[in-house]
């Protein structure tokens, strides 16, 4: 594991301490700044920070899954200078040949379809994936499956937040392909989060 790309980024850290609400031992939210109500300012600090650490592996594409990872995607591609591609989730018509997931959701209940068009990811695509929250992983090993069902190499899946108390960090390395966080959460106590401190 690079300790460079979960090097916990301060700002967000402090704002995560200070500012989200905690329901029970599972859930945090940060939906007042980063996928609800969008600080552009902010959103674009940690994009650019993101992709300051996904620079090295050269993508030319980023994936990223309908919605809420569109806004973080949308920053990093722009900051590399490539293109954004989204798979879809919601009415998820695409033109054909299309590739798709289908994932369970254990908290909100039902499944989620991802659909994603050939077209847009190619086998000589260098793909990394931004999201905004990495919990139990599935919607990353979706887009990891559905990237390399299109002949594309996965360089590396990034998110905003994580929760290392989930499994979703494992789950992805173990499909070989490293993860970059800006925030981990280790636990929910108390109405508290636990995170990773910076070392400066």
């Amino acid at each position: 594991m690079n300790a460079n790309l979960i090097a916990p980024h301060g700002p967000l850290v402090r704002r995560i301490e200070a500012e989200a609400t905690i329901i029970g031992d599972q859930i945090l939210k940060i939906d007042h700044f980063l996928n609800h109500r969008i600080e552009p300012g902010f959103i674009t600090e940690m994009g650019h920070e993101l992709a300051r650490r996904l620079a090295h592996f050269e993508p030319n594409v980023v994936l990223t899954a309908e919605a809420s990872g569109i806004a973080p995607g949308l920053v990093v591609a722009q900051a590399l200078e490539i293109p954004l591609v989204y798979a879809k989730k919601y009415a998820p018509q695409v033109e054909s040949p299309a590739i798709s997931r289908v994932i369970p959701s254990p908290t909100k209940g039902g499944e989620t379809k991802l659909v994603l068009s050939q077209r847009y990811v190619l086998p000589s695509d260098r793909v990394v994936i931004v999201d905004d929250f990495l919990s139990n992983g599935r919607t990353a090993v979706a887009l990891v499956e559905m990237a390399r069902e299109a002949g594309a190499r996965v360089l590396c899946a990034s998110f905003i937040v994580e929760k290392r108390f989930k499994r979703g960090h494992a789950a992805i390395e173990a499909m070989g392909v490293p993860v970059a966080t800006l925030a981990q959460v280790e636990a929910l106590e108390n109405g508290r989060a636990i995170l990773t401190q910076p070392k400066d």
